[in-house]
């Protein structure tokens, strides 16, 4: 929880880095009309109150062999908490996840994967999500497009 409010040039801040991570302290203090300094003060505080959670590459997945992305929807037998906590970490381990969802629902997870082609993800469903004891069903949809949009922050 920040240690104050945010104000409205926080959020310009944080909306200016959604759109481009990559701006220097330089080009975002223009940007926002401050000093480089102010500007610099303002995106550690960030940072060390954890509203500035990371900085994230965007990757094509096409140009990296892994083209084919699918949304997985878990149901496990049983929503126990040992049981969801070591499904959800065997989840993340796999090199195929983009995402990972706990959801409320018929589903408990929901879970963006990409991987090379049909062989992979029918291979990635029977072997890393079926064949494990706590998973009671999943339901496998083709993602036909993904895009990225930066939510705006509320005001």
């Amino acid at each position: 929880m920040p240690s104050r409010p945010l104000d409205r040039t926080d959020r310009l801040l944080l909306a200016h880095l959604q759109n481009d991570a990559r701006l220097s302290n330089k080009e975002l203090a223009a940007r926002l009309g401050l000093a480089p300094s102010t500007t610099l003060e303002r995106t550690r505080r960030l940072e060390r109150e954890g509203v500035l959670a990371g900085y994230h590459a965007a990757v094509d997945r096409a140009k990296v062999g892994t083209p084919l992305q699918a949304l997985v929807a878990v149901q496990l037998r049983r929503h126990h908490g040992p049981l969801v906590e070591a499904f959800e970490a065997h989840a993340l381990a796999l090199p195929e996840v983009v995402q990972l969802f706990h959801t409320t629902g018929t589903s408990d997870f929901l879970i963006h994967v990409a991987v090379e082609d049909p062989e992979h993800l029918r291979r990635l469903a029977l072997e890393a999500f079926t064949s494990r004891d706590e998973v009671s069903r999943i339901e496998t949809s083709l993602l036909y497009e993904h895009r990225r949009s930066p939510a705006p922050l509320p005001e």
